[in-house]
This record gives structure tokens, C-alpha cells and sequence, in this order.
């Protein structure tokens, strides 16, 4: 059984002022933004490992195009996308979990899009990781 206190007490604090919003962008806000910040370095690798798989022309990009690339590669690919939802999802308690089932649609278009702000402004460390692990193994 999973101590939610736990779960919620692992959650960085962040400075957002949430008393005058809407109950999604409460819960994008109190819920998804400490999630993703909590799980950020998993979410990298994650996505690393789905470069090095299938998006090798990552590297090959300009920097100004990366950004968008990153948001097409998450949104078109069904299965990456729904392995990173799963990773912040399963950090819900189960009280937020029930606030995510009311308005699904909303809220999860609300996670693929932070989630996908958080690896576009990650991109030089997303780079820097990847130019790391080529390195390591001796320039493949």
C-alpha cells in the first residue's frame, strides 16, 4: 500500500500563486508542475532513450527547430506519450487521480503540453546527456 503523505511530501514547493484560478489550472498548478519537476531528470531519460532509438536526425537539427520537433515527436508518438503521461500519473494520490478521471480530456492535454515544455527548455541538457553517452561509447 503507498503512504500518499509520502507521495505528496516528495513534491517540490513551488512558488505559484493558485487562489484565483480555475480548478484545472489548480490542478495543473498544485498537481502536474510539481510532478513533472519531481520526475524531470526520468522524463529526459526517457525521451534520451526514445532519441537514440527512432529520432536520430535529432542531433542533425538546428537549434531553432528543435523545439518544435521535440513538441511533434511527443504528440505523434501514441506510445512515448503515453509512457511520459504514465510516469507523472502514477504519482497522482488517489484523490487527484479521481479530480483527473472528471475532466480527462483537458487535463491531459494540459500534461502533454507542460510535459512538453519541460523537454524543449531541457534541450542543451538533453544534448549534453546524449553527447555524453555517444562519447562514452566511443563515438557510434
Amino acid at each position: 500500500m503507498r503512504n500518499e503523505t509520502l507521495l505528496l511530501q516528495a513534491r517540490p514547493v513551488l512558488a505559484l500563486d493558485t487562489q484565483l484560478t480555475g480548478e484545472d489550472e489548480h490542478f495543473q498548478n498544485e498537481t502536474l508542475r510539481p510532478i513533472l519537476k519531481l520526475q524531470h531528470d526520468l522524463l529526459l531519460a526517457v525521451y534520451q532513450t526514445q532519441i537514440e532509438k527512432r529520432f536520430s536526425t535529432f542531433l542533425k537539427l538546428p537549434s531553432v527547430q528543435r523545439p518544435q520537433w521535440i513538441a511533434d515527436s511527443i504528440r505523434a508518438d501514441q506510445r512515448l506519450r503515453n509512457l511520459m503521461a504514465g510516469i507523472i500519473i502514477g504519482q497522482f494520490t488517489v484523490a487527484e487521480y479521481q479530480i483527473f478521471r472528471k475532466n480527462e480530456s483537458e487535463l491531459m492535454r494540459r500534461l502533454v503540453t507542460l510535459l512538453i515544455q519541460r523537454i524543449q527548455s531541457a534541450d542543451k541538457e538533453l544534448i549534453g546527456r546524449i553527447e555524453t553517452e555517444i562519447a562514452t561509447m566511443g563515438g557510434v
